[in-house]
């Protein structure tokens, strides 16, 4: 039996670990194989050498960040966590810089992860961005946000944000209205995280003067898009001609982000995938990045993340029994 002592400097930064109902810490004992006990502004940490060290890194790195004024919840609990057994708990007060952008209603958005930290860090630096990654990673979040902190910092004039419809012909047949109301639709979690953003009002008044756009990839074809942040959603669902065709959509002062998850293509299969060709032949060239998130990336309900590991589980065992 091992045991460590922490002290908490601020009573504050204490609840904020805990939890209510003492969850967070809860977590860390579940998960760790521990016992932590809170007596007179210390922590108490009991079990074996490992799993005490391990919890020791994560609740000091948990103080870390609730005094830098985090939000402390289950999700960055469990993160860090995962981030002290993989060694990498010095990264972790990255975390708490840079406001990427501020929504309507006044809330910060930040990389809640080293893997979203580097995406976004990507995104600033490069003039092609290729986001990869499964569900829940904030792949598209993020980049509208990176798209509006640039609009409202006036580094590019318009938002552009595009996604294939795959779904065009026979089911788009079916829905009311005109084109547009045909593929809002498949554009829907793009305005919902613009409206998150910018609030339905200044969106409306964006959109009406032509410095925000929401479209169908076809509508790309033939135009040149100089200072604009262009985003492509769903790019998984490209062909290898569409994704051409939009890349060289590029003109002057703009910068492009492209995202996607390639384990969920709805193309024929007979059809590549335009993101996994873009991955190959673009990778290594200069001014274009490819950031790969993963399951530790998810920013959802732990849940996804359990779900997303049982898929690649599954995918792998089927992989291993075709080659044998």
């Amino acid at each position: 039996m091992t045991e460590q002592i922490i002290s908490i400097e601020r009573m504050e930064d204490a609840v904020a670990i805990f939890g209510s109902f003492d969850e967070n810490i809860r977590i860390i004992e579940r998960e760790l194989g521990v016992t932590v006990v809170n007596r007179d502004s210390q922590l108490k940490i009991s079990g074996d050498g490992e799993a005490v060290l391990h919890a020791g890194k994560a609740v000091n790195a948990l103080l870390d960040l609730a005094a830098k004024g985090e939000a402390i919840n289950e999700q960055n609990v469990r993160y860090i966590i995962n981030v002290v057994r993989a060694g990498n708990e010095d990264k972790i007060g990255m975390l708490a810089k840079d406001v990427l952008c501020v929504t309507a209603k006044g809330k910060p958005i930040k990389p809640k992860t080293l893997g979203q930290k580097r995406y976004v860090e990507a995104v600033k630096k490069n003039t092609v961005t290729l986001g990869v990654g499964p569900a829940g990673t904030g792949k598209t979040y993020l980049a509208v946000a990176a798209a509006v902190a640039a609009f409202r910092a006036k580094e590019v004039n318009r938002i552009i944000l595009t996604r294939p419809a795959v779904e065009a012909g026979e089911r788009l047949g079916f829905l009311p209205g005109d084109l547009q109301s045909k593929v809002d639709p498949y554009l829907r979690p793009l305005y919902d995280a613009l409206f998150d953003m910018l609030g339905p009002e200044n969106y409306q008044k964006y959109v009406e003067r032509g410095n925000i756009e929401v479209a169908p990839l076809a509508y790309m074809r033939g135009r040149t898009l100089d200072d604009s942040f262009i985003i492509l959603d769903e790019a998984q669902n490209t062909s290898r001609e569409q994704m051409k065709m939009f890349l060289t959509r590029l003109g002057f002062g703009s910068k492009i982000v492209i995202t996607g998850d390639i384990t969920q293509i709805d193309l024929p299969t007979d059809k590549v995938s335009g993101l996994k060709e873009a991955m190959r032949v673009l990778k290594g060239v200069e001014d274009i990045a490819i950031c790969r998130l993963g399951e530790a990336d998810v920013v959802r309900h732990v849940i996804v993340q359990r779900i997303i590991k049982a898929y690649e589980e599954d995918e792998n065992r089927r992989n291993a029994a075709k080659n044998r």
